[in-house]
């Protein structure tokens, strides 16, 4: 390509992400939810519309839709001619990009997880998109785990979750205990009391909370994340799906530990399928996300 009006047509296409070396388009889209702007990159089968069907996929704790997993989950699927959509939670901020910035206080709460989630999923069906597959790793996963057990939509073909949490309520208070070298109990305690008074949007400061020591946060959130819910452990929602359910667990998970024993019980290979990838962590770094994707791949096409 020597002519310079092709040469910048082309720079154009990339820089707009209409076109990639790969064949597969990719954009940032974004709506309004809420009073805040929210944003999501959607990335295109290669020849493939909305109308052919999408992924929507939601990040872990404190992350973002462009961390190394998801951008790979995202262009290995397109490379297999699926599109998917991966979203940022907005965690309370407007219009949000990257991963959490510990020195903002952290106000978002489940409900609000659960409700982007929700306009995305209206979205894609305002799109066209008719077969949905709710996706999610890590806490997203668990998130995801949660609309599909609470929303029974006809346009949702499958769930897939790729090593999502799990709950414990006295694992919880030791995993915090180590971390942050307090108590948990106390501080629960005062946020929950908050909570039950009507000021959950009251800032605790200098808590630690999640990967964030020293931080301010709300006392609804740390409610939220501390708190006592079932919904928050994976293995408990995974009966109250009605769509088949493909669970991808990391062999060597040293984040979400012991879901493979808590899912095995339970996975018929139709209704609920385990696939654990052996040697990946909780990122399915290096070749793992291969594996993984295979799985996906496999499980989508019956």
């Amino acid at each position: 390509m020597n002519h310079p009006m092709l040469r910048l047509l082309l720079c154009i296409m990339l820089g707009l992400g209409i076109f990639s070396p790969r064949g597969a388009a990719a954009e940032e889209v974004t709506i309004r939810h809420g009073g805040l702007t929210l944003n999501a990159n959607l990335a295109l089968g290669a020849g493939k519309t909305l109308r052919d069907g999408a992924f929507l996929i939601t990040h872990g704790t404190l992350a973002h839709n462009r961390m190394e997993l998801l951008a790979g989950l995202q262009q290995q699927l397109a490379e297999r001619g699926l599109t998917s959509l991966a979203i940022n939670l907005s965690l309370g901020l407007d219009n949000r990009h990257g991963m959490y910035d510990c020195r903002q206080p952290i106000v978002g709460v489940h409900s609000d997880d659960i409700a982007e989630i929700g306009a995305w999923f209206a979205w894609l069906k305002r799109q066209g998109a008719g077969r949905i597959v709710l996706a999610g790793h890590s806490l997203g996963g668990t998130l995801t785990a949660w609309y599909a057990a609470e929303h029974d939509d006809p346009a949702i073909a499958a769930v897939v979750l790729l090593a999502p949490g799990t709950w414990d309520d006295a694992a919880a208070a030791q995993d915090y205990q180590a971390r942050f070298k307090t108590p948990l109990a106390p501080l629960l305690r005062r946020a929950e009391a908050l909570v039950d008074t009507g000021e959950g949007g009251k800032l605790l400061a200098d808590v630690g909370v999640l990967s964030c020591p020293g931080a301010t946060v709300s006392a609804a959130a740390f409610a939220d994340y501390y708190g006592s819910d079932r919904r928050k452990d994976t293995p408990y929602l995974l009966a109250r799906i009605a769509k088949p359910i493909l669970l991808i667990a990391a062999g060597n998970d040293a984040v979400v530990r012991g879901l493979p024993e808590r899912v095995r019980p339970m996975a018929d290979g139709r209704k609920l399928s385990l696939v654990v990838v052996e040697g990946a962590d909780h990122l399915f770094q290096d070749l793992f996300l291969d594996d993984a994707v295979a799985a996906i791949a496999e499980f989508v096409a019956r």
